[in-house]
């Protein structure tokens, strides 16, 4: 599939000594790169405050983004098997339509072995509507197949829509992850998957698994995984989603032909530029796409699970919309549909995310129009309504 980074061409970015930093949230320095159409840009990230460095971006001066996404998992899903077991497509229909208003072009999203499990064929015809339903609102999709984030697949887990108990789950189990005689069944899901959409112009690319990390058994799955698709590739390319951009050195091996980051929070807009300076540095030198494929707000709050300060418990894409759209990279916001937090750390302490609600409304006008500004048209109006769904109303609070 086209050309591949191999680990050398990686490591020998020019910025790649700095690869230890790019799994946190440390300050790096040197001068920022810029896509400003007038060729221009602002200087050292550090010499601007917090609360300006965002706001200070004109982003109708920056170039459209060529990759504009957001992560899609129904408003009421809690994890992907709920996603593809309880398929509706008039909710399918309506959120991509949502997702078409502010004019993105992608959608993140991942299918679930446990479907596949259970009904093959229905799961084949839901993808099918996904991607035909995408492909009428001018979107592409990067679809995953396994997930490592999440609990352990059990029944009530797979099945748990209350709020205040619900979780993602894992798949596969960490079992048969680190059981290698136990891969048959993967593999051949791999092997349906892409016999019937590894040609398939409507996706983006194919994720072999978000999030291996450093894991061991974990990493060895993904690989395991990620040949079987190779051996059978058609014309859609495949990549890993990957924590950070020192993890790509290990997927620069397996011959990925796209590579991930994801940077859901930083403490500051300053912290989040250094960190995007960084990395287009890396990126400039490759020759396949890099992607930002997880990204939120800034937020005072140390640690993924750490508890944010009150008012920083929402949405709040417009604190780093314009520094990554000024950074270039291609992108996927954490998410599209309004809903109590997806992971439960973050959950029991009343984090809500997402920009647009069931009917419509948005979380936040500043966020649809520095959202839709990466296109190069920054115009949305629509109903703003920063209140917790009914439905969810049972951990505004926390759990």
């Amino acid at each position: 599939m086209g050309d591949r980074c191999s680990r050398r061409a990686f490591l020998t970015s020019s910025a790649a000594a700095t690869l230890v930093g790019f799994g946190g949230c440390s300050s790096l320095t040197g001068s920022r790169t810029t896509n400003r159409s007038d060729g221009t840009n602002r200087g050292d990230a550090t010499a601007n405050s917090p609360a300006e460095t965002a706001s200070s971006i004109d982003q109708t001066e920056l170039e459209p983004l060529d990759v504009r996404g957001a992560i899609y998992i129904p408003a009421r899903a809690f994890n992907f098997y709920q996603q593809w077991a309880d398929y509706d497509p008039d909710v399918i229909e309506r959120d991509l339509g949502y997702a078409s208003r502010v004019n993105l072009n992608a959608i993140r999203t991942w299918t679930s072995l446990e479907a596949w499990r259970e009904e093959p064929e229905t799961l084949r015809k839901n993808v099918e509507h996904f991607l035909s339903t995408a492909d009428e609102n001018g979107q592409q999709v990067l679809l995953g197949l396994f997930d490592f984030a999440g609990k352990e697949p059990t029944k009530q887990r797979l099945h748990d829509t209350d709020p205040r108990s619900a979780t993602g789950v894992r798949e596969p189990s960490s079992e048969i992850m680190r059981t290698e005689q136990r891969w048959d069944e993967p593999r051949e899901y791999v092997r349906w998957f892409v016999d019937h959409f590894g040609d398939d112009d409507r996706l983006l690319a194919i994720e072999i698994m978000n999030e291996p990390g450093w894991r061991s058994y974990v990493q060895q799955f993904a690989h395991g995984m990620y040949e079987t698709a190779d051996e059978l590739q058609g014309d859609v390319a495949l990549t890993v989603g990957s924590t950070s951009m020192a993890n790509n050195s290990t997927y620069a091996d397996w011959g990925v032909d796209a590579f991930q980051f994801h940077y859901n929070f930083a403490e500051s807009p300053a912290v989040y530029e250094d960190m995007l300076r960084s990395n287009r540095d890396v990126a400039d030198d490759l020759d396949v796409p890099v992607w930002l494929s997880e990204w939120q707000r800034v937020r005072h709050a140390t640690g993924f699970a750490s508890e944010p300060p009150e008012d920083q418990k929402s949405s709040n894409y417009s604190s780093l919309a314009p520094l990554i759209h000024e950074a270039g990279f291609g992108n996927f916001f954490w998410s599209l549909m309004v809903k109590p937090a997806f992971v439960p750390a973050q959950r029991k302490h009343g984090v809500l995310n997402g920009l647009f609600h069931e009917d419509g409304a948005v979380w936040s006008l500043d966020d649809a129009r520095s959202i839709k500004a990466m296109s190069g048209d920054p115009s949305f109006d629509g109903a703003q309504r920063q209140k917790w769904p009914e439905w969810a109303s049972s951990v505004e609070d926390g759990t």
